[in-house]
């Protein structure tokens, strides 16, 4: 692991065999790239990070795999977007995509494998999630792939929800020359599903379980069901594949959502995000979990390059 000045901060990269990682954990935990040098020399990008000049509104940057916490996408309270209602409580403001990406982290663990970074709330979230709690982002990097663990903890004695997720930016396409079509985007869930512009979950489009993503059918479409909770993307004529498993510890809804994204055609990234629910889950309840007092719960992502 080294020390690598970048546009003013100073930003951390492991070699991890034919694997590179480059990250900013203080600054919500982000993992901004990793790529793979392969046995020909050439390095494939697996993961985005844009050419900037600047890390202005950093949290916004369209790349790497910002972290969605408390809650993944836009949250309602009774049609009203950018808010939320605890059980029982008040309505309070929720951002898009929750707190943690645009927050601060204290690096907890940092070692030739990777680091865990303890999320560090501002009095203005503080408000919004009004808990006494610790959550913790920890990455594990490996030669082929990668490891992400969100943890939270409960201190106190009121049960906390949450439903927090992952808004990994892939690099598309990995090889020159190739576009969306010659990517399969392979995921077995039993439905799909959208959000309306109320927050309320409807049903999504008819799709195969093996979809090329050209198909802008797939665009801000939610998986459920997924059997196995593992999926795959498949460069067609190469057969490289990027593989995904999902899992919890500590709760009993173990049904992740998975939601495909991109901003248009001709964006250098495709989004394939691993949430622990659909968006709204404070007011759908679907995927919502709860954190009794004094538990910890986990959310884990695996990612295979091969």
């Amino acid at each position: 692991m080294e020390r690598i000045p970048y546009l003013g901060q100073t930003i951390l990269r492991w070699q991890v065999g034919p694997s590179c990682f480059l990250a900013l954990p203080e600054q919500g935990a982000r993992l901004m790239n990793w790529n793979v040098t392969l046995g020909d020399g050439s390095v494939r990008d697996l993961i985005h990070w844009p050419e900037l000049t600047s890390l202005t509104d950093f949290a916004k940057i369209r790349g790497g795999n910002p972290i969605l916490f408390p809650f993944c996408g836009r949250s309602y309270d009774r049609g009203t977007e950018g808010m939320w209602r605890p059980e029982g409580g008040q309505p309070l403001a929720m951002p898009m995509h929750g707190l943690a990406r645009q927050g601060d982290f204290r690096i907890t663990r940092l070692d030739e494998g990777g680091f865990s970074a303890l999320y560090v709330p501002d009095a203005a979230a503080k408000i919004s999630y009004p808990y006494d709690y610790e959550f913790i982002v920890s990455y594990r990097f490996e030669p082929n792939g990668l490891y992400v663990e969100l943890e939270l903890t409960n201190h106190g004695t009121t049960p906390i929800p949450w439903s927090a997720g992952h808004h990994f930016y892939f690099t598309l396409p990995w090889t020159s020359g190739l576009t969306r079509r010659d990517y399969i985007f392979e995921v077995p869930a039993t439905r799909t599903l959208r959000r309306n512009d109320t927050g309320q979950l409807v049903d999504g489009p008819h799709l195969q379980p093996r979809e090329t993503l050209d198909n802008h059918a797939l665009i801000d479409t939610i998986f459920t069901g997924v059997r196995g909770h593992q999926f795959q993307v498949t460069e067609r004529p190469t057969g490289a594949r990027l593989r995904f498993r999902t899992g919890f510890s500590n709760t009993n809804a173990q049904d992740a959502a998975v939601v495909t994204w991109s901003s248009d055609d001709k964006a250098p990234y495709y989004c394939i995000e691993p949430w622990m629910g659909p968006p709204n889950s404070p007011e759908t309840k679907l995927g919502l979990h709860h954190v009794g007092g004094g538990q910890t719960q986990k959310f884990f992502v695996e990612l295979r390059h091969g």
